[in-house]
């Protein structure tokens, strides 16, 4: 006989009730996928895809057309030198500034967060670390959601731990060594779940420990949580080692190249901006 019992939805908002062949829990009756091949669906989808994109000011183009497709689970290095057009970019991608041709789309699935370089705010403000990370997610007390704000506690407290910042949460954050500022930003972001984090520089104020501690993280989050890493750097030290593709800028050359890091790395478009020392450790 068919199976006519029926399914309450558990969505508090929705309290329907469904055919068993239309279970909001078995997708409209669509056979669930076996893990491995859930992760392996996650991988080939496109989180960030560029065709062609040209960024710039008021309609002046500032590099060439770019084009890349970024995947979970990979960790792209944006290079270049200071004023190489590395920001710029990057607030493309944030929306800040509309792309001037080409097109930028993120994948269905996408939420994306954001790490400064530095904040303004950071100094100014007597907060504390578990503070500067709880305004990354707090949207205040829903009516629509009454459970959101444990479910935020959660969050918050397994961001801070994630990044080895728990010890620092009640902390000023004014008083933190630039090394742990960088945790805790870093925990702020993990925080609002995303799929997709975008990171200016956030090396550029450590020294070589904590430059390669906070690599050795980004590395673990991307491999562990299958993350899509866009980060901005001018330090190659350690890009050549923990990124799986880059993206090559300059303004003053026109220069846009973007792909695997070995294949990057290996160009003599790259030779002659950094020289070949770099490609080795690949």
């Amino acid at each position: 006989m068919p199976d006519d019992r029926r399914v309450v939805c558990r969505d508090p908002r929705r309290r329907h009730v469904y055919p068993r062949y239309l279970s909001r829990e078995r997708d409209h009756g669509a056979a669930r996928l076996p893990r491995s091949e859930r992760r392996r669906a996650r991988v080939s989808e496109v989180a960030l895809r560029l065709d062609g994109l040209v960024i710039g000011y008021q309609g002046r183009p500032l590099l060439p057309a770019l084009s890349a497709e970024v995947r979970p689970g990979e960790l792209w290095a944006l290079i270049g030198r200071n004023g190489s057009g590395k920001s710029t970019l990057l607030r493309t991608l944030l929306g800040l500034l509309a792309p001037v041709g080409g097109r930028l789309s993120w994948g269905r699935s996408a939420r994306v967060a954001f790490v400064p370089q530095r904040g303004d705010h950071e100094d100014a403000m007597p907060a504390r670390a578990i503070d500067m990370v709880r305004s990354g997610v707090d949207r205040g007390w829903s009516f629509v959601d009454p459970f959101f704000v444990g479910r935020r506690r959660e969050a918050i407290r397994a961001a801070l731990h994630e990044t080895h910042a728990d010890a620092l949460a009640d902390e000023v954050f004014a008083t933190l060594s630039e090394g742990q500022k960088q945790r805790v930003w870093l925990a702020r972001a993990l925080a609002s779940s995303p799929s997709v984090i975008l990171l200016d520089e956030p090396t550029s104020a450590l020294d070589a420990v904590a430059e390669r501690e906070a690599f050795e993280l980004l590395d673990r989050l991307r491999r562990e949580r299958g993350l899509a890493l866009v980060l901005a750097s001018h330090h190659m030290a350690f890009v050549p080692r923990f990124a799986t593709h880059a993206v090559l800028v300059d303004r003053d050359d026109q220069v846009a190249l973007a792909g695997p890091i070995a294949e990057v790395l290996g160009s003599a478009t790259y030779r002659k901006h950094y020289g070949a020392a770099a490609v080795d450790e690949v």
